[in-house]
């Protein structure tokens, strides 16, 4: 029983060589995709993030404006307390703490806002990506291509650039998403006819 138990990874691993052998008499052609490199260059990213980057604008700049108002007011209040009443000192301050908190509450809202749209649209692009990899490895008779996971992997196999020179080719922004199928309408209205036996 030992020496039977023994055995077992070696018959295991001669089993993984057979396979091996076989793939490769097949010639199978393989690739790999550098999957953070193609969202990085990728121009359909890049105009992702610039629609982005021209959606939030208008609050960003809002954003900035509240927060130079409030640097002058509070270096005026440093200059002028001093001389200020203290009626006028606690209601200018108390003023300056509430434009603060209203100016957190902002930014705050829109640091999520922009997080969030960010999130959709990187998620929208990597789709795609995936998309584009799978037609590309298809059109050019790859059996397996690899992305995540791979420590090494001769030139020849690296066909990152290959699939960016075709998404170069592509429009830059994402094609709208297909329509929802319509609802089905309900199989019938007429209610179902009871039993004779009333149950």
């Amino acid at each position: 029983m030992p020496t039977f138990n023994r055995s077992i990874p070696f018959l295991g691993l001669c089993l993984c060589a057979v396979l091996v052998s076989g793939q490769a008499s097949a010639e199978t052609k393989m690739g790999f995709v550098d999957f953070q490199k193609l969202l990085e260059e990728a121009p359909q990213t890049k105009a992702a993030m610039q629609a982005l980057e021209n959606e939030f604008a208008p609050r960003r700049r809002e954003l900035l404006t509240l927060q130079n108002d409030l640097k002058a007011r509070d270096e005026k209040l440093q200059k002028e307390g001093a001389v200020m009443s203290e009626a006028d000192r606690a209601k200018a301050e108390k003023t300056l703490r509430d434009q603060q908190r209203e100016f957190s509450r902002k930014a705050g809202e829109f640091q999520d806002d922009a997080g969030t749209r960010k999130n959709e649209e990187i998620g929208k692009v990597q789709r795609y990506l995936v998309t584009e990899i799978r037609t590309y490895a298809t059109a050019q008779g790859y059996d397996l291509v690899l992305g995540e996971g791979v420590f090494f992997a001769k030139g020849p196999l690296d066909i990152t650039a290959n699939v960016l020179a075709v998404l170069a080719t592509k429009p830059a922004s994402l094609p709208a998403a297909p329509a929802s199928p319509p609802a089905k309408p309900p199989a019938s209205s007429t209610p179902p006819a009871k039993n004779p036996g009333g149950k």
